[in-house]
């Protein structure tokens, strides 16, 4: 289990830091939306299991999720400045969780939105890129608004 859990880690920060290099982040669609999974680690008030809605770093292990309950899904491709402001904060309004690179066992990383977008933030600021947003006026006010949030 040990292990999973370094795997896992290891698939997130690979995430994290593609990414932030190429500026591009995956996921799966079919008409009625976006391929989603149950938290196998977060419940809500309720006791039920979160919703995810899966991402990717990489257009082929996204590919090899097409499978079972995905296999009507296609890859889609999301620039990183959308899907930062609009999917990572519309999910955490939402109550749902990033569910990341998982493989065709489905089985990922699982991490809160705003959380991810700091780590993200931390990336972009080593590898010192900078993003345009509608949103956001920049890579500062995001992770201001984002501390906000985490801090209330």
């Amino acid at each position: 289990m040990l292990q999973d859990q370094i795997t896992l880690k290891d698939r997130h920060k690979s995430f994290v830091k593609t990414i932030s290099e190429t500026g591009i982040v995956y996921a799966l669609k079919n008409e009625d939306g976006y391929a989603t999974s149950e938290s196998n680690e977060i419940e809500d008030e309720d006791g039920y299991p979160v919703e995810i809605i899966c991402f990717w770093s990489d257009k082929s292990i996204a590919k090899s999720c097409i499978k079972n309950e995905w296999s009507e899904y296609k890859v889609c491709e999301l620039n990183l400045s959308e899907f930062l402001e609009n999917w990572c904060v519309g999910m955490n309004n939402d109550g749902l969780i990033v569910g990341i690179n998982f493989d065709k066992s489905l089985f990922g990383y699982e991490v809160e939105p705003l959380y991810l977008i700091l780590e993200i933030i931390s990336e972009l600021n080593l590898q010192n890129k900078q993003i345009e947003f509608k949103k956001f006026n920049g890579i500062k006010d995001l992770e201001i608004q984002v501390k906000e949030i985490i801090k209330d």
